[in-house]
Order: structure tokens, then C-alpha cells, then sequence
């Protein structure tokens, strides 16, 4: 998939270990998970009670796992299944969260399709994309030579007070009202185009997973494409132009390009069951320590506890993934070196990053009018200094993060 398979970083093998699925998918050797899914034939309708929706899909879920494992190539999946599908079953328990919602950690349980009341996220039923085009910026192994197909939803459960996105995360109207019809036309476009993945990104997709789900399900579909007036809507946001690669990806045959889940990785559990059965890659953020930080800089309790149990998740389900880490000013102690110190005692096989990128953003920007003097430890970039002890730190403690952290000219630090 122009030169995709070809790329360098593939010759390294903790990269090529650890991102083989995703790399398969990628190129088109293996079939999205989502496609696996839709495949599987459910015995409970999608209208039992939502127990049993959870007890077919973990009775369903080993049955996933062993068909993705004797998978020799896209050819070999099966026939979408006719009838409740565990695809299907998904979309539903993802609606029926929704009445409760339960999608990540703080478990509001706030019933959204109502809109009465509003959880941390302030959200109700309705979903918001900012914008979504072609990212080159992001890591070479999502990026490739095509980009990322980012797609960035607004609002956030965490209110972290540097984000560097912070006009979407703390702005729940910002960007355009979608329906799942033009959320999956905007991933169809960015797949058609030629992206190496679909990167749900925000804020945080997390608070708008029964979204995704409806827009992944409908790409799932047999002979998908889009509706005119769906394509219309969606390139309202696009913020790129358009790239035409015919043969890539989706424009021949059924829709396969792979789903990142690009998150803080505060999720609940079921959420984790949920995404387990369509994300191919997943692009953890692992920020703070165990101290007071995510609660002082992020307003987040439970973060050290949440971030670990479903990083210790993916490793337990043998998933695809890399770790972002980002060096803050100040944290190098109390959060870089805990974060690397967890990655080389539970993960060593983990792919890092170690992010040198931080600049004081939203509330932590002395220049702006938003600046609050609470955040003063963290309003400059983090120095030479603090960043070469990162990866001091990293490499002492054997965590493999050069091949992705160096891949890009980092000439300031004299690298």
C-alpha cells in the first residue's frame, strides 16, 4: 500500500514484533478486526436484556480470538454472518451504555439519550467532529507515507490544563453535529484517500464510543458506500484536500483499513471488552505518576490506577500497541520516571514514546488570558536537560523506545 510495507522502521524487530496485526491489516493481508466481527453469528437477539448481551459477547469474544488467530490471509474471512452478528451486538450494548453511561472511569451513569442530565464530559447523545484529514505528524509507524486518518471529536473526561488541543477538549460545541451515516463517510474518505489507519483521536473518543461503534458498524456492512448527502457533510470539516490513490484501501473491495484508538486510556472495563473486538492498534497516553499530578494538573483521580489496569489489559490480550509518553517540566521525577519504571517491570516489550514536544498550552501559557498561576510548574517547555534524563532513564531501565522517539529530527537536543 504505497510503500507502507516498505518503510524502514519495519526492519526494527521490537517495531515489527510488537505491530504485526496492525501492520497485516495495514497492507491488506489480514482482514480489520471489525469485518472479523461482523462475520461471527450471535444466538441472542440484539433486543435481550443487556445481562445477556454481555454474556454472549463474552461467550463470543474466544470464539473472535481463535478465528483472528487461524486468519492466513484477507481472503480467509468469513462471510458476513447472517443475522445477530457480534458486531451487531456491540452497537447495541454500546446505545445501551449510553442510558447509563459508563464509558470510561469517572461512571457517571447519566443517562445521555435523555440530555436531562450531564456527566463530566457535559456531552449528551450527540457527537461533534472538529475536523478530520490526512495527519503526517503522528508516529511514522501510523503515519507512513500517507498519513493517519485522524478524525478529532470534541470534549474530553479529563481536563488536563496544558492540552495542547484545548479548543476542542474544553469546548463541547466546537466543530460540526455528525450522525453516524457521516462519521463513517469521513472514515471511508480518509481510508479512499489512501490512510494507513482510521485515528479516533479528540478530546477524547472515549465519551463518543457509541458513535464510533455505529459509524464502524455501518463500514462493516457488505458493498458500504457512502450516500452522497453523507460524503457532502463530511467534507464540510475536512481540512485537507483531496488525495486520489485509486486501488488503495477502500476503494477496492469491502472496507478494510485498520482502527486506532488514539485515547487517554481512562476507559471502563466494558468499554475495554467493547474495543477489544474492533480496534486493530491501539496509541495509549501514559502521562502521570502515581502522586497527586493527574489530580492537580488534570482534575483526574484514579489515573494511575485506570491508565495501568488497561495498559495490563492489552498486554494480557496480546494486542497491538504503542505507549506515548510526554516529558512535562517539573515531572520528570514524580511522572516520567514512574511511567518508564511500570513500563520496564510489566511491559518490557512495549514500543515507547517519549515525547519531548510539551509546550504550555490553554491554562499554563503566561502569555495568554487563560493562563492561572497554579499551573506555573508547568508553564515553560521542559528543558535539555530534563528531556536527555528521560531517556537516560529509559534506556537504563532497558524500555525500548529509540527506534519510534528518534525516528524524527530532533536537532535542539543535539540528537
Amino acid at each position: 500500500m504505497h510503500g507502507f510495507d516498505q518503510l524502514w522502521i519495519w526492519d526494527d524487530p521490537d517495531v515489527a514484533g510488537g505491530l504485526g496485526w496492525y501492520r497485516d491489516v495495514a497492507r491488506g493481508a489480514k482482514p480489520a478486526k471489525f469485518r472479523i466481527a461482523r462475520s461471527i453469528a450471535a444466538e441472542t437477539p440484539p433486543d435481550a436484556d443487556e445481562e445477556d448481551l454481555w454474556r454472549e459477547i463474552d461467550r463470543l469474544t474466544p470464539v473472535f480470538e481463535d478465528r483472528r488467530r487461524a486468519l492466513g490471509g484477507e481472503g480467509d474471512a468469513a462471510a458476513p454472518a447472517e443475522g445477530p452478528n457480534l458486531l451487531g451486538l456491540v452497537r447495541e450494548l454500546a446505545h445501551r451504555m449510553l442510558s447509563h453511561c459508563n464509558f470510561c472511569r469517572w461512571d457517571c451513569r447519566v443517562d445521555r439519550t435523555q440530555g436531562a442530565k450531564r456527566g463530566t464530559c457535559k456531552l449528551d447523545a450527540g457527537t461533534r467532529v472538529s475536523t478530520f484529514f490526512h495527519h503526517l505528524g503522528e508516529e511514522i509507524v501510523y503515519r507512513g507515507r500517507l498519513g493517519s486518518g485522524t478524525i478529532f471529536f470534541t470534549s474530553c473526561n479529563m481536563r488536563c490544563a496544558f492540552c495542547q488541543n484545548g479548543d476542542i477538549s474544553t469546548d463541547k460545541d466546537n466543530g460540526m453535529a455528525v450522525d453516524a451515516g457521516t462519521l463513517a463517510a469521513m472514515a471511508w474518505i480518509l481510508g479512499r484517500e489512501g490512510c494507513h489507519n482510521i485515528n479516533w483521536v479528540g478530546g477524547d473518543p472515549t465519551i463518543h464510543l457509541h458513535a464510533i461503534v455505529d459509524a464502524v458498524s455501518i463500514l462493516g456492512e457488505p458493498d458500504y458506500r457512502p450516500a452522497e448527502a453523507a460524503l457532502a457533510a463530511a467534507l464540510r470539516v475536512k481540512a485537507d484536500g483531496h488525495f486520489d490513490f485509486p486501488g488503495v484501501a477502500a476503494g477496492d473491495g469491502p472496507f478494510n483499513t485498520p482502527m486506532l484508538w488514539n485515547s487517554n486510556f481512562i476507559m471502563s472495563a466494558e468499554t475495554m471488552k467493547i474495543l477489544r473486538l474492533l480496534m486493530d492498534v491501539w496509541l495509549p497516553d501514559f502521562k502521570f505518576g502515581p502522586g497527586r499530578c493527574a489530580l492537580d494538573l488534570a482534575r483526574t483521580p484514579w489515573y494511575w490506577q485506570t491508565a495501568t489496569e488497561n495498559l495490563l489489559l492489552l498486554k494480557e490480550w496480546g494486542e497491538d500497541f504503542t505507549i506515548r509518553h510526554l516529558v512535562m517540566p517539573n515531572h520528570v521525577e514524580c511522572c516520567t520516571f514512574p511511567v518508564l519504571d511500570w513500563i520496564a517491570d510489566n511491559m518490557p516489550d512495549a514500543i515507547v514514546n517519549i515525547m519531548g514536544q510539551f509546550r504550555p498550552d490553554t491554562f499554563t501559557n503566561p502569555r495568554s488570558p487563560l493562563y492561572r498561576e497554579r499551573y506555573a510548574d508547568v508553564s515553560r517547555r521542559p528543558t535539555v536537560d530534563e528531556i536527555h534524563a528521560a531517556f537516560a532513564h529509559g534506556k537504563e531501565r532497558g524500555v525500548r523506545f529509540e527506534a519510534i522517539t528518534f525516528e524524527k529530527d530532533i536537532p535542539r537536543l543535539g540528537l
